[in-house]
């Protein structure tokens, strides 16, 4: 779980929440009307805007913002070096039937067993990162439009309350609800993008970051590892991904 995510989101909400009630009742904030233009309206003009897998896939990769399930890149390392150890006593064929916690780093090992070159090994791994990398910024897409459209649907619904109570000036009692129903499609939509999908769309975009770093040093590995180099030149290598402060305290560990 991801603790930064969960404390702003939740935080946030609550802060909005508390002042709304500190103001008075809470239900005048609440139109169904709006909402529906709002959140349904929005939903609706992102689906036009893409394919529905890809819709689909977003709402679906919005999971990953509250839960990050990539290894630490120091306890790869650790792996990956006493693999570099075995393969250096044994051979590649060593490290057949080695289980790690890491599916792109058992893919590459397999490939490493199966003897293919380097560069095809290399190029096949790239690739794979390159494709996983597309369909993550698919994603961050699909967000970053909902934050965009929300916005633009809460101005929408803001004229079309306009319009109603403009047409019905000769009631002055009716003006000041009126008004205050059209301003609540401009907060919905303002709220739904600061506070929920522009965050989802740059927490997605760490998080394939943080993705493509892991496999950037995942294939650095495997062909150190391919070329017989010293476990302790590949753990050199590899601490190159960590912090600096970092790389000071496991050298010194």
């Amino acid at each position: 779980m991801d603790l930064a995510t969960l404390i702003g989101l939740i935080g946030v909400w609550a802060l909005i929440i508390v002042t709304i009630m500190m103001g008075g009742s809470a239900y005048m904030f609440i139109n169904v009307s709006s909402i529906l233009i709002v959140v349904a309206g929005s939903m609706l003009v992102v689906m036009m805007k893409f394919g529905m897998g890809q819709f689909f896939g977003a709402l679906k990769s919005a999971s990953k913002v509250f839960f990050d399930k990539l290894e630490k890149p120091e306890d790869l390392i650790a792996e990956i070096v006493e693999l570099a150890d075995a393969a250096r006593k044994g051979g590649l064929l060593s490290l057949e039937g080695k289980q790690v916690g890491n599916d792109f780093l058992q893919n590459g090992i397999q490939l490493l067993v199966d003897g293919h070159d380097p560069e095809v090994v290399k190029n096949l791994l790239t690739k794979d990162m390159k494709q996983a990398v597309g369909r993550h910024e698919w994603g961050q897409k699909v967000w970053q439009s909902v934050g965009d459209v929300g916005p633009a649907m809460g101005m929408i619904g803001t004229l079309i309350g306009l319009v109603g109570m403009l047409a019905s000036m000769d009631d002055p009692q009716s003006i000041g609800p009126s008004m205050a129903v059209a301003l609540l499609t401009t907060l919905y939509g303002a709220m739904m993008a600061n506070m929920l999908a522009l965050p989802i769309c740059d927490k997605l975009n760490l998080r394939s970051s943080e993705e493509e770093t892991i496999k950037s040093l995942i294939i650095d590995a495997l062909l150190g590892i391919q070329a017989g180099q010293n476990p302790r030149v590949i753990d050199t290598m590899l601490r190159t991904y960590l912090p600096v402060s970092q790389r000071a305290v496991e050298a010194t560990a």
